[in-house]
């Protein structure tokens, strides 16, 4: 996925800093490549980016995450969904919000989707 985003990213800016007339075509060209790579590489899966969760919630999802979280062990994934694009796009969160918006930015949908499942089956 590393690998696979600066290409992306260099072929979208080659194709953006084109200025002749065809430059629109470039773009929409560069944008089916990109369809093409995320087709090809796989969602990530949910225990490995729940890693990165375990360190506040704890492996099993019993932790109050800086004394300050609710438990997160027990929930549906439809709630940790709704939590998770709440904290993406700033409408959910307490204190935790700013911690949180940093922490899921990064997703894509079938990032939330697969961490989501796996924090409903802890």
């Amino acid at each position: 996925m590393k690998i696979v985003l600066p290409i992306a990213l260099a072929l979208l800016l080659s194709a953006c800093s084109d200025e002749n007339k065809n430059s629109i075509t470039k773009v929409e060209s560069s944008k089916s490549v990109v369809k093409e790579i995320k087709a090809v590489v796989p969602a990530r899966a949910g225990p490995s980016l729940y890693v990165a969760c375990a360190a506040c919630h704890g492996a099993d999802g019993l932790k109050i995450a800086l004394g300050k979280s609710q438990i997160i062990k027990g929930w549906d994934s439809k709630k940790v969904i709704n939590t998770l694009n709440g904290y993406k796009d700033g409408t959910y969160g307490g204190s935790m919000k700013g911690i949180m918006k940093g922490q899921v930015s990064a997703l894509s949908d079938e990032d939330i989707k697969a961490v989501s499942e796996y924090i409903s089956k802890l």
